[in-house]
């Protein structure tokens, strides 16, 4: 192929969305520092599953005096919705997302993203098949269950557009569109549909129950946490380069989304965890999501929605605390390879 220019790409020429050098990740001169700095924190806190002892969750699982038949059925509800979600996700980055990305820094962490959901949906088999559940059960749940069918839908629903072969960025409409799944992928899905699930495994880890399958959940988190920081940053780094896509009424539709979205949650709690287990009830999860939500809104400029407090103090404690465990009981939490994280 000949050389068609000698003249290196400027810096100011780069663009989340539309820009001129995405046949090839090109990665200097880097213009998007978060999303380098993501790349460089996935890497330092790589982890796989079959590292995590199951072998007291398997005891307490097979026992019939640990473990409720409300916790069971809430275990297994729990690792349904996240195998149906980590495919979601995977599909998103892999089919739509990184094809129309044209950040290379943006680019070169989806790569690192999506390999993070593969390693999730490998926790989840690790834990399905260490206590010996019916994979086809889990694994087919999101057909069964209209509560994880319900959120699953109205995900694809809206994502439909984007994987479509001739869909492309460069035009208003198209680039809102992309602008909408950024938003309905990371601030619904990755930001609030993953909540009332994580609330129950760190419910299950304060009560020192599954404490395998929850410490491979609070890694998830983690990454999770990460992805969702990624994905806010990108959506307000495209609103920063075009404003123009940031209209009044782009909002309304953005605020009218994550309120649909927020249902969707609080109803799949309620529906799943009628009784409530570990003290959490229907009501609080739903003052739950709605803190989550109004989080999530402020995070990419919308207003609040909602002022509700967060009934689950104890939830930011497993999100943003640092813990330390017993080296001779189990492995560090803040488990790191090739750097140190600082969160």
């Amino acid at each position: 192929m000949p050389i068609t220019s000698k003249t290196r790409v400027n810096i100011n020429d780069r663009r989340m969305i539309n820009g001129t050098d995405a046949d090839v990740i090109q990665l200097y001169p880097i213009k998007h520092k978060f999303a380098w700095n993501a790349y460089n924190a996935g890497n330092a806190n790589h982890w796989l599953p079959n590292e995590i002892g199951m072998q007291r969750d398997i005891e307490q699982w097979k026992s019939k005096y640990v473990l409720s038949e409300d916790e069971r059925l809430a275990l297994k509800i729990v690792l349904g919705f996240f195998t149906t979600a980590d495919s979601i996700a995977a599909n998103n980055i892999v089919l739509a997302t990184y094809k129309h990305l044209t950040s290379p820094e943006a680019r070169l962490y989806l790569l690192r993203q999506a390999y993070e959901e593969a390693i999730h949906t490998h926790a989840y088999q690790y834990i399905v098949e260490s206590l010996g559940l019916d994979e086809g059960e889990i694994f087919n749940m999101y057909r069964e269950r209209s509560e994880i069918y319900n959120k699953a839908e109205f995900i694809l629903s809206i994502n439909e557009g984007i994987f479509n072969p001739q869909f492309s960025t460069g035009t208003l409409e198209n680039d809102q569109k992309f602008l909408e799944n950024m938003v309905v992928f990371s601030v619904i899905m990755e930001g609030i549909f993953f909540y009332s699930a994580f609330a129950v495994m760190f419910g299950f880890q304060r009560q020192n129950k599954m404490v395998g399958s929850s410490e491979q959940i609070q890694y998830i988190m983690r990454d999770e946490s990460q992805h969702l920081n990624f994905g806010i940053n990108v959506i307000n780094t495209i609103k920063e380069e075009q404003p123009e896509l940031w209209t009044p009424e782009f909002q309304e539709k953005m605020i009218a989304l994550i309120k649909k979205g927020v249902t969707l949650e609080y109803t799949f709690a309620q529906n799943v965890f009628p009784v409530g287990i570990f003290g959490m009830n229907a009501q609080n999860f739903k003052n739950y999501i709605e803190y989550i939500a109004d989080r999530r809104l402020t995070s990419i400029g919308l207003p609040l929605q909602y002022h509700s407090k967060n009934p689950f103090l104890w939830m930011s404690e497993a999100v943003d605390l640092n813990k330390e465990k017993n080296f001779f009981e189990t492995r560090v939490l803040e488990y790191k390879t090739g750097g140190t994280l600082n969160w």
